[in-house]
């Protein structure tokens, strides 16, 4: 059951090929089945579309230290990125916040940022992503892909949340 609300995006062009995107839904699913989703770190991959690997390498607290391998078809190539991200979780102020440390792009960071709406019983999800290419990246040719990604990264935390809370429901 994927939101039949619109998702909001924006894209902002930066300087020296950085791109700034943003995309948000609001769903009437938990937030606290959302952040479930969304920290459990080894899973990420078995939903989140183009997201081959996901590896918890280390828990300090609240930071995060993550192996995460992106794969996508563009232009008819097979396209694979590695990142080793460190996260912050701020569960009370409903962000999960990520740096590139290591990988394939110049830059690579953003948040996860959950809050519930003035309207009852509606979470509002929230993906920021500032990315920056590296050298022989066509960072122009995949801002399609981007946009498009952000999107269904958006749906597939809302299914998975929402299929939790199914299961939560009727007990399985």
């Amino acid at each position: 059951m994927f939101s039949s609300q619109t998702i909001e995006q924006t894209m902002e062009r930066l300087p020296n090929g950085v791109r700034r995107l943003a995309a948000q839904i609001r769903t009437k699913v938990d937030l606290n089945s959302i952040w479930r989703v969304l920290t459990d770190y080894e899973r990420l991959s078995e939903f989140i579309p183009n997201l081959a690997v996901s590896k918890l390498i280390s828990r300090d607290g609240q930071k995060i230290q993550l192996y995460q391998v992106g794969n996508q078809k563009l232009i008819g190539l097979n396209f694979s990125a590695e990142v080793f991200l460190e996260l912050i979780e701020d569960r009370k102020g409903g962000a999960l916040e990520f740096h590139l440390l290591k990988g394939d792009f110049r830059r690579f960071e953003g948040a996860w940022r959950l809050k519930e709406t003035d309207r009852k019983q509606e979470t509002s999800l929230v993906y920021e992503l500032t990315v920056q290419g590296c050298v022989g990246m066509p960072i122009a040719l995949i801002e399609k892909r981007l946009k498009q990604d952000l999107s269904l990264n958006l749906l597939a935390v809302e299914q998975a949340a929402s299929n939790l809370e199914r299961l939560h429901l009727t007990g399985e």
